[in-house]
């Protein structure tokens, strides 16, 4: 087992990654709450059908109450919000209570928002259940959905604590791994450049990773990603450097359905458009043709889906919550571990999506 320690301005939590870890949370449980009253586990279909199970054989003394959500981004609605709310209103939660997130990413931003949201705000757990999750369950980044925008309606809100239980990544399908992996990739990229290096050597097929690969890259990455939340906990500076690919991704997201391409491979897209950007306007001096060859080899998509329209793209930009006063902001990097922040105008977004 490893830890590690999330300090923020608001709390400090711990972040325990390791196989079976899930069998650690009745123990926590006692020891960090007094008079706990009830627990509401909120999960999605796929994994209830999957991993319910072993988690309420760990949790069997407390007799959780279970809410299960679409799967996926369908998760993140104002009707699912509604529907998880009605449950804790139903079942007589109460502020002795606690939420245990159990998913990935979507689960995660769900359930905290509901945490949040409940009496003014209950304690919740992430219990992860993907490689995405590593970023999306540290940092109190809460949120649901609009057709406008993804994630624009949400909330700061740290968790008591990160139980990352290996096991349950290894039912993961392909596509859901190389969604995570984007994110490790992208931690690499805005901060060690050893750690990139380290990546582009090592990691070849996302299908023969190894429990030590894994472990080491997702460790990494949240200890990463605690070095920029410890900062700035309200993404008012450098947190914004965690956005790399993600105002491109975003956008490709809601033009492509909510669901129907997955962040990670979205975000994936969005960086090499960075990069490409950061070559252009910073003199970023990259291997961008041996990136993208190695990103094509782990399997992503490299460009643009060919039915979506520049236009509505840059419309999606200009909502994305990054965007001030309509001004599109990306995250461009001066070098390998040196991100900055950059305002882009419509003619120059324009000419380099239909480069892209």
């Amino acid at each position: 087992m490893e830890t590690i320690q999330i300090q923020t301005e608001s709390k400090q939590y711990p972040v325990y990654v390791g196989e079976g870890i899930r069998n650690e949370l009745d123990s926590f449980l006692s020891k960090h709450f007094t008079n706990l009253t009830r627990i509401l586990i909120i999960t999605d279909e796929s994994v209830a059908n999957i991993h319910l199970e072993k988690l309420q054989v760990a949790l069997k003394q407390w007799n959780p109450i279970i809410y299960t959500a679409p799967t996926g981004e369908k998760a993140k609605t104002f009707e699912v919000f509604y529907e998880a709310l009605s449950t804790a209103l139903e079942n007589r939660l109460d502020r002795k209570s606690v939420i245990l997130s159990f998913g990935g990413g979507a689960v995660g931003d769900l359930s905290g928002f509901v945490a949040a949201s409940f009496m003014r705000g209950i304690p919740f757990i992430q219990v992860p259940t993907t490689i995405l999750a590593h970023d999306s369950a540290v940092g109190g980044k809460v949120a649901i959905n609009h057709p406008l925008g993804k994630n624009m309606i949400g909330a700061f809100y740290q968790p008591e604590a990160v139980f990352y239980d290996l096991e349950f990544l290894k039912t993961l399908p392909i596509q859901e791994i190389r969604s995570g992996f984007a994110e490790v990739i992208k931690h690499a990229l805005i901060s060690d450049s050893t750690f990139y290096d380290w990546l582009k050597m090592n990691i070849h097929d996302l299908n023969l990773l190894t429990a030590e690969q894994l472990s080491d890259s997702l460790v990494k990455g949240i200890k990463i990603k605690n070095e920029f939340v410890s900062q700035d906990e309200k993404e008012m500076g450098v947190r914004a450097y965690l956005n790399l690919g993600h105002t491109l991704g975003h956008a490709i997201e809601a033009e492509m359905g909510y669901g129907n391409f997955t962040h990670g491979e979205a975000v994936m897209i969005g960086t090499i458009f960075a990069l490409k950007l950061s070559r252009d306007l910073l003199g970023l001096t990259f291997q961008l043709d041996e990136f993208v060859n190695w990103v094509k080899l782990l399997g992503y998509q490299t460009n643009i889906p060919k039915h979506l329209s520049f236009e509505s793209l840059i419309d999606r930009m200009k909502q994305d919550k990054k965007s001030v006063g309509e001004s599109i902001r990306f995250v461009l990097l001066e070098k390998i571990g040196q991100p900055t922040i950059q305002e882009i105008s419509e003619i120059k977004l324009l000419n380099e999506l239909k480069r892209l």
